[in-house]
């Protein structure tokens, strides 16, 4: 490539830079002027689905060669910074900074958010119901570890919808302050990143031991402070701490995920592929649980997950938590539903969602 064609080329990417520039706030004040009508009429500030239905016409529209997974990144940052400019959404999550449920929070609401971190999941379920926050985020379950069960209590307790779910890849480094995997003389990590890694950490730090804290952030900022402590957490708390990592990718399965799902007041409609999350209770009869599950077989809806939870203030009495493909206002949902009403002792509907890909 001569020298003159790449001057060519930078001035082209200068000029559409420019451009891009021009278009970017032209569409912020046009959110700003939508924010307005919709203050006017009393409507929602922040439509999920509406984000979810932006996101999904303009990966299907991408020619290419830009990837849809950094275009997606790129309109959600857009769309987070014009809400900012009307009012910054107040999302609370299940802190510290650093940790998954923080990456799951940049994911879904982008960078101008603003995140306020808890100290546990009922600070957080109480912030968004004291309308200390518009939002809150948790974990619901992981793809090895299974169904985050004190999440699903929670709802017992509160009356907060499901309106958006977030899947986080999750891999698991060995940071240190040195970086050197000989100095290691304590691993620190959450209880769940330290059962995802155990085979590496058998195979590898047989003699070290491991210890539980509350978060992977908390872990890193342990090893932050003594070098002869490692830290099990993701990149970001890396940066964040200051942490060199020992090793990448240590847990055993690489096809790890967490699913975090998005708490708030309101109800999300229907944008076509959704999910549906419900608890329910069975009396206390022969077949009840077969009678149960009967309406979703009848109706062809499927049944993506079900776990039991015993009742806390009631010995041998179980929960049941469900998940299901499709949204309330779909015909053979709401019919299921409508159904398992007449069948069930107690039933809650905790919200239909955009479902995550």
């Amino acid at each position: 490539m001569t020298d003159d064609r790449l001057k060519e080329l930078r001035s082209e990417i200068d000029a559409l830079d420019d451009r891009i520039l021009e278009l970017l706030n032209r569409r912020a004040k046009a959110a700003l002027e939508v924010g307005g009508i919709k203050s006017e009429r009393g409507l929602k500030f922040y439509v999920p689905e509406r984000e979810v239905e932006i996101l999904r016409r303009l990966a299907a529209a991408n020619p290419g060669p830009f990837p849809n997974e950094g275009l997606k990144a790129i309109f959600r940052e857009i769309i987070s910074a014009s809400m900012a400019l009307e009012k910054p959404l107040s999302v609370a999550f299940l802190g510290p900074r650093a940790t998954f449920t923080h990456q799951a929070c940049l994911k879904h609401f982008g960078e101008s958010a603003q995140f306020v971190p808890q100290i546990n999941l009922s600070e957080v379920f109480e912030a968004v119901e004291r309308n200390l926050a518009d939002f809150g985020v948790v974990p619901i379950e992981n793809s090895s570890e299974g169904i985050v069960s004190n999440t699903l209590d929670m709802f017992v307790d509160f009356n907060l919808l499901i309106c958006g779910e977030v899947l986080v890849e999750v891999d698991q480094d060995l940071l240190s302050v040195t970086g050197d995997i000989d100095g290691v003389r304590k691993v620190y990590s959450h209880p769940h990143a330290i059962a995802q890694c155990r085979g590496w950490l058998e195979r590898n730090l047989r003699q070290v031991p491991v210890f539980d804290v509350e978060s992977t952030a908390r872990a890193a900022e342990m090893a932050a402070v003594d070098s002869s402590s490692s830290a099990i957490a993701g990149e970001a708390a890396a940066k964040i701490y200051g942490l060199k990592t020992i090793r990448k990718r240590i847990q055993d399965n690489t096809n790890n995920f967490t699913r975090f799902i998005i708490l708030g007041k309101q109800a999300s409609a229907r944008t076509g592929s959704d999910k549906t999350s419900i608890l329910f209770s069975a009396r206390d009869e022969v077949g009840a649980l077969h009678l149960m599950l009967e309406p979703f077989a009848k109706y062809n809806v499927n049944l993506t997950k079900i776990e039991s939870r015993p009742v806390k203030k009631k010995a041998w009495e179980y929960l049941f938590f469900l998940d299901m493909t499709g949204h309330i206002a779909d015909e053979p949902v709401a019919r299921a539903i409508d159904e398992l009403k007449m069948r069930a002792q107690f039933i809650k509907i905790l919200g239909s969602y955009p479902r995550a890909t």
